[in-house]
């Protein structure tokens, strides 16, 4: 089971790979913040995001300090915590720190896609990087570099 966080969420979505959640995990929740956040009318994604997260949606009661994280992010490690999720989609470094710090497991879309390429879902993820890059989602040179070399995708 796997929980997923906007950023990540809508990485996947740019380039048409939500289903490799589906393929990667049993079963993929969101919290309801996180539902929100992705599916407000005029976001990117948000109408691919409202058909793919339909019945995904779990409500969460949060008892929890800010800490300097969004809501949704908030939501998304405690639905974790409550469901005894295996893993946290989640992009945002601050939030994955705490996660971290806090026993939960994280992958980023980034890992989402090694994954895939892994499992032979994907044949190459140099595309899907570039179809990110042109995204709103930010991804730095050197993290797009790594993921590339971790693939054996890098130019000679």
């Amino acid at each position: 089971m796997i929980i997923g966080d906007s950023s990540a969420l809508i990485a996947l979505s740019v380039v048409d790979k939500l289903e490799l959640l589906e393929a990667l995990y049993e079963n993929l929740f969101v919290p309801q913040a996180v539902y929100d956040e992705v599916t407000q009318v005029g976001r990117p994604q948000s109408d691919k995001l409202t058909k793919f997260l339909q019945n995904r949606v779990r409500v969460v009661d949060l008892n929890l300090t800010k800490l300097g994280l969004g809501l949704g992010e908030l939501e998304a490690i405690t639905l974790y915590k409550e469901l005894d999720a295996d893993v946290l989609l989640i992009d945002d470094n601050r939030a994955k720190k705490y996660a971290v710090l806090n026993d939960v497991k994280v992958i980023g879309s980034l890992g989402i896609l090694i994954k895939a390429k892994e499992n032979g879902l994907i044949e190459k993820v140099k595309p899907l990087l570039e179809g990110i890059m042109k995204s709103e989602v930010y991804i730095s040179e050197k993290l797009m570099l790594q993921v590339l070399g971790i693939c054996d995708e890098l130019e000679k």
